[in-house]
């Protein structure tokens, strides 16, 4: 491969908010393609006051997951202003990303419908809440809402205690993945037979894909799930443990990994007890060996424990914060943490790279509708 921009040429028109449509949009740009994200002119999209902290102008939230694009300003409630909106997507967008509600852009001639009958070509995705079927379809749907009415929440925290949250947007940023994956092979699909489509995601299907082996687990036994903390429930020993001077993770994933821990440990008879011969033993006296395992790794600090771990061949890891994260070797050995190339500004890249390139830090996140006058013609300055 040439370049790490392998989707220069394409023209994407993202009309999104918050991080779902977003993410989506800033995965095309990073990859080359020339990305245009629409606001409406009153203030923009919210995640630019999602702070502090703020940089460049607005929230470092909205930086981390607007860079790069170009953007402008519409209100489709101004027939002239939807109209230009609509020019400027029949004659040049491959692909139009949305996350506004359900049916929102019908009431503006913007639905798929109606694009597609004019440019067949056009790949259209919606990023929807809970899907284009349903009861469900026309509520509005946030990352938090989903991990609790998907079952992802019931899966969190510890048994006796309230249900907690993943900490990050995982439901958006997944499902911007998603969108990414079906725009792709949608166009994949265009290059053949010159025909787009409509590529439906939405955050409820995230969440349901995420729940694959739960949902798998009782449709085949019948049994909900319980919470398990930092651990899992098919694999002991599998989760966190305290030492003298911090947490670790520890992950012996099958029976030659917990030998060579228990041996590890200094207690290689734990191996042969009857009770945890067998990873199916460990999880039926699973509080019995976590008990044990716990009162040993308390009596070590992590840099010990590192030793007789790693020497072993066990997978382990210290519980880092971000700061630690950012500061650490292998994090700066990536370069996944990219500075502006116009002012001080840093942000995560993508995840991949090309031959040995990752995609770069083009620009900040564009000012709300500083790109008018380029996308919209004469008349459509930044308003205040």
């Amino acid at each position: 491969m040439s370049s790490c921009q392998p989707l220069s040429g394409l023209f994407v028109v993202e009309i999104g908010h918050s991080i779902a449509a977003p993410y989506a949009g800033m995965i095309l740009c990073e990859l080359g393609a020339e990305v245009v994200k629409v606001e409406n002119p009153k203030g923009g999209d919210a995640a630019r006051l999602w702070g502090p902290p703020f940089s460049a102008g607005a929230a470092t939230c909205f930086q981390a997951f607007n860079r790069g694009k170009r953007g402008i300003s519409v209100d489709l409630a101004k027939p002239q202003e939807k109209e230009r909106l609509r020019a400027l997507i029949l004659e040049r967008a491959d692909v139009l990303i949305h996350n506004l509600k359900f049916g929102a852009l019908d009431r503006f001639g913007l639905s798929a419908e109606s694009l597609l009958s004019q440019k067949p070509a056009l790949v259209y995705c919606p990023i929807g809440a809970f899907g284009t079927k349903g009861p469900l379809r026309e509520r509005p749907g946030y990352d938090p809402m989903m991990q609790a009415y998907g079952g992802l929440m019931s899966l969190l925290g510890e048994e006796g205690r309230p249900p907690v949250r993943v900490g990050v947007s995982i439901i958006d940023i997944a499902t911007a993945l998603w969108a990414v994956t079906g725009i792709l092979a949608a166009l994949a699909e265009r290059n053949r037979t010159g025909k787009g489509g409509l590529v439906d995601v939405s955050l409820y299907e995230t969440t349901l894909a995420w729940m694959t082996l739960p949902i798998t687990a009782y449709l085949a036994n019948g049994e909900i799930p319980r919470r398990f903390g930092s651990g899992i429930e098919q694999i002991v020993p599998y989760q966190a443990f305290v030492a003298a001077d911090g947490a670790m993770m520890v992950a012996a994933g099958n029976d030659n990994l917990f030998r060579r821990l228990a041996a590890a440990l200094g207690r290689p008879s734990l191996a042969e007890d009857p009770r945890f011969r067998t990873n199916p033993d460990r999880v039926v006296n699973r509080e019995a060996l976590i008990a044990i395992l716990a009162d040993v790794f308390a009596t070590e600090p992590l840099r010990v424990w590192k030793e007789k771990l790693e020497s072993a061949g066990i997978p382990w890891s210290p519980i880092q914060d971000v700061a630690e994260v950012v500061a650490d070797a292998q994090t700066k050995a990536l370069g996944i943490i990219q500075e502006a190339p116009e002012e001080a500004l840093s942000l995560m890249g993508l995840p991949l790279s090309f031959d040995g390139l990752r995609p770069p830090f083009k620009k900040r996140a564009p000012l709300l509708g500083e790109d008018n006058a380029a996308f919209l013609g004469e008349g459509s300055a930044p308003k205040d």
